[in-house]
């Protein structure tokens, strides 16, 4: 049950190759104008621009598909009622429910929206150590207190997740039936999470006191740091991505 963002960094691809710094800017601007995509006829482009760079990435189809199962039934959960409910032409009409084609056109912009922005957003974390995303956050301006909490709370995601396996492995041995609903069962998962929960709560106190008895908090005076200077291939790739970007956002609003 580990988070794993960054297991397919090690590979060797256009995308991987990609300096951070402008690789973040350049995808970033394109999940932006994926966001105000509404028009049909541009469905087609964010599709295959987003094959495309998944295509260049080289990273498994499998790993994209385990990133989109709950976050795709999660959107499904949110969209499945649009046909009956919005728009006036009826396609299909039985009894009192009524199909309407402009609630359909919706839930197609919406679920190639939703994957396109995803599948973005898994290229950009996936292809480089979470490490060196949030450096570059950094030198674009981010907290470092923020950059601190993010790093933390990927760390002890991940530490939390192999603990409520082995919880769970724990109680199967003893004869405890996960998908089996029953007050009994509730009561034993509510009492798992809530001492899932309360030690780590007590472990994050313990680095926190570590943390500080370290020096962590205390300011220290440091030199401007010269960030190894990027090739100018990177963003030329980065403006052509960009360029891309507003392009879109154009023909989406003025066309």
């Amino acid at each position: 049950m580990k988070l794993f963002l960054d297991r397919y960094a090690y590979l060797n691809s256009p995308i991987h190759r990609w300096e951070q710094k402008p690789k973040f800017i350049a995808l970033m601007s394109l999940i932006m104008a994926f966001s105000f995509i509404n028009k049909l006829k541009l469905l087609p482009v964010m599709v295959l621009t987003t094959v495309f760079f998944f295509v260049i990435s080289k990273l498994p189809i499998t790993f994209l598909i385990s990133r989109l199962r709950y976050p795709g039934l999660f959107i499904i959960g949110l969209i499945i009622f649009l046909p009956f409910v919005i728009g006036e032409n009826i396609i299909f009409n039985w009894s009192f429910i009524s199909v309407k084609i402009e609630g359909i056109l919706m839930v197609i912009v919406i679920i190639i929206r939703f994957l396109s922005i995803l599948t973005i957003s898994l290229i950009l974390f996936a292809t480089a150590p979470f490490i060196s995303t949030l450096k570059t956050l950094q030198s674009l301006g981010l907290s470092p207190i923020i950059n601190d909490m993010m790093l933390l709370t990927y760390r002890y995601l991940e530490q939390m997740g192999d603990r409520l396996l082995t919880m769970e492995k724990a109680l199967q041995l003893k004869g405890f039936k996960l998908h089996k609903l029953s007050r009994r069962n509730l009561k034993i998962i509510a009492n798992l999470i809530a001492s899932l929960l309360i030690r780590s709560y007590e472990e994050s106190k313990l680095v926190y006191q570590a943390m500080i008895l370290r020096g962590y908090g205390i300011r220290i005076k440091q030199d401007n740091y010269n960030y190894p200077s990027i090739k100018s291939v990177h963003w030329l790739a980065c403006y052509g991505v960009v360029l891309i970007s507003l392009t879109l956002i154009f023909l989406e609003y003025f066309l």
